[in-house]
């Protein structure tokens, strides 16, 4: 596909031409900016990621990647760990991670290790990332049922003797205290900006015990915590959907016990609760021989969520943080299903999910604080296996320069409309199957507008690219220095790349860095200059299905 770049102000004629030059068809699409009208202080949704894998970030492919997400802008970054108090020598595998924290001598008193978790948290603080530690999970010594304790994923059931509630809530507390005070210890007072979560996913097998058995974990950690780190953020229960039913159900009964229910830790009233987690999730299969995504459920469990909390006043103004907010549920799994991850779909969902994720908490009135994407690297694999990760060998997939254009936006939300765009209400009712969605998000600083464009479709086939014209207004007389960054098949795309090579095994070291240079972020030239006419500057460009662009604007 022959490249158009942003470019000076056009005719609606001159548009209908460029457009059929790049092999689009039908009318432009009209995105307007209205760079005059702030709706709000803009806030990051999108700077939180996660693994099942701890010990992956002490790799060196994961500290580097680790460098690369603080890198993505200046607001923090949080990173989300499973396993952080599982048993085992720290040994990573799919699905699987452990620290040794806990065991027990012959007469079951309590041994602490630190080593490895050391390893770990000294990794994210290097790279200035900031934790956000889940609590979990069950130590062999301490498991009401530890045999078998370590899984074979993909062989045989995942949810081992890790999964299960303490055979003693009094160790179980005394471990977490430790815990909390030995990072409190080594890290001081870095542990007050840390966020703290109870647990994952206690309405399916990561919990073989009750909501109520829940609730007395929830209220003996957090009170563990607090002992230690009066100011410490803590948050809960992670359920999985929202949807009717165990799920629902969950969500529900965990903020009525944290408004009034007895706290087992205390014997006071309530628990305290400084953030609410749950973890919508996408379901994709194979349609007709190709991917069909489900943006539509995923954002159903999305607003689910929101109604639930939004219908309890007390609960309404916390925050929200979707602690796994991804296309489907299993990172580690493979399959045809998942064809989606190496290239630019899975990128262009993560900037659709995020943009309507903050749509639907401006309808419910909630507080978003942000989505986890639950997604790093794998050790030991093969170059684009298969896995939903940001990188692959050292090598950056497409998805990960959605967010390095995520983290350019700053400042104030700016009013935007497109003729292109699909109603929100209307993607979580029917998907994204019969026509395009091309939405827009756009920011304002005091001398930048920054615009983020998206062509996205639920059906991984080929189609002819959008033609869009944008007009900017609110702008001073003048011009304004335009700059554009890309995500697509052809661009900041080294799964492209990798498969031009004739998709080696075994990169050569020459391989291997053009690899390496072709999954960052692709840019035009900077600088080129736009004519500002009563207000208004007028740009002209194309987008591929699957795609997405950052227009920045200067002046």
């Amino acid at each position: 596909m022959q490249r158009l770049w942003v470019g000076a102000v056009l005719s609606v004629a001159a548009v209908c031409t460029a457009a059929a030059q790049v092999g689009t068809t039908g009318e432009p699409i009209k995105i307007t900016v209205h760079a005059g009208e702030r709706t709000g202080k803009y806030s990051p949704d999108w700077n939180y990621f996660g693994a099942d894998e701890p010990n992956y970030i002490t790799a060196p492919n994961g500290k580097k990647l680790l460098r690369e997400l603080h890198d993505l802008s200046p607001v923090p970054v949080y990173f989300r760990p499973h396993n952080l108090l599982t048993t085992g020598d720290g040994t990573g595998s799919l699905k699987w991670g452990s620290t040794n924290a806990y065991r027990e001598d012959a007469d079951g008193k309590a041994i602490y290790d630190w080593t490895i978790t050391d390893r770990i948290f000294d990794s994210l603080k290097d790279a200035g990332i900031r934790p956000l530690v889940e609590v979990g999970f069950m130590p062999e010594a301490m498991s009401t049922h530890p045999q078998p304790y370590r899984h074979d994923f993909p062989k045989g059931d995942v949810f081992t003797g890790w999964s299960y509630p303490p055979k003693d809530y009094d160790k179980w507390g005394a471990l977490v205290e430790a815990y909390a005070t030995h990072l409190k210890s080594r890290y001081g007072a870095d542990t007050n900006t840390w966020l703290w979560e109870v647990w994952n996913e206690p309405d399916i097998d990561y919990w073989h015990g009750t909501p109520e058995e829940y609730d007395r974990l929830y209220d003996v950690t957090t009170a563990a915590i607090r002992k230690v780190i009066p100011a410490a953020k803590v948050g809960g229960p992670s359920a999985t959907g929202i949807n009717e039913g165990k799920s629902e159900h969950m969500l529900r009964q965990f903020l009525e016990h944290c408004e009034s229910g007895k706290n087992a830790a205390t014997g006071g009233v309530g628990a305290p609760l400084d953030f609410i987690s749950y973890h919508p999730k996408g379901s994709p299969k194979v349609v007709d021989g190709h991917v069909e995504m489900a943006l539509g459920r995923q954002l159903a469990s999305v607003e689910r969520g929101m109604k639930v909390i939004a219908s309890y006043p007390k609960w309404k103004q916390t925050p929200i943080l979707m602690t796994e907010i991804d296309p489907e549920g299993c990172a580690a799994c493979k399959g045809p299903q998942n064809g989606y991850r190496n290239g630019p779909l899975y990128g262009v969902s993560v900037a659709e999910a995020m943009a309507r994720s903050y749509e639907l908490a401006k309808i419910y009135g909630v507080n978003l604080q942000g989505g986890v994407t639950w997604a790093f690297e794998f050790e030991d694999q093969p170059y684009f296996a298969g896995f939903r990760e940001l990188a692959t060998n050292g090598i950056d997939k497409a998805v990960l320069n959605v967010f390095r254009m995520y983290g350019k936006l700053g400042g104030d939300w700016v009013k935007t409309e497109s003729s292109g765009e699909l109603g929100v209400e209307e993607i979580i009712r029917d998907g994204v199957r019969a026509k395009d969605d091309v939405g827009a998000i756009a920011t304002r600083r005091a001398r930048e507008v920054d615009v983020m464009l998206w062509n996205y479709s639920d059906e991984d086939v080929t189609a002819a690219p959008a033609a869009i014209r944008m007009q900017i207004d609110g702008l001073s007389k003048g011009a304004v220095q335009v700059e554009e960054f890309r995500m697509d098949e052809n661009h900041s795309n080294a799964y492209g790349i990798w498969k031009r090579m004739g998709s080696p095994a075994r990169p050569t070291a020459a391989e291997q860095g053009e690899l390496e240079q072709a999954g960052k972020l692709d840019s035009s030239e900077p600088g080129r200059s736009v004519a500002v006419k009563h207000g208004t500057a007028d740009l002209l460009t194309s987008l591929p299905r699957q795609g997405v662009v950052l227009i920045k604007l200067q002046w």
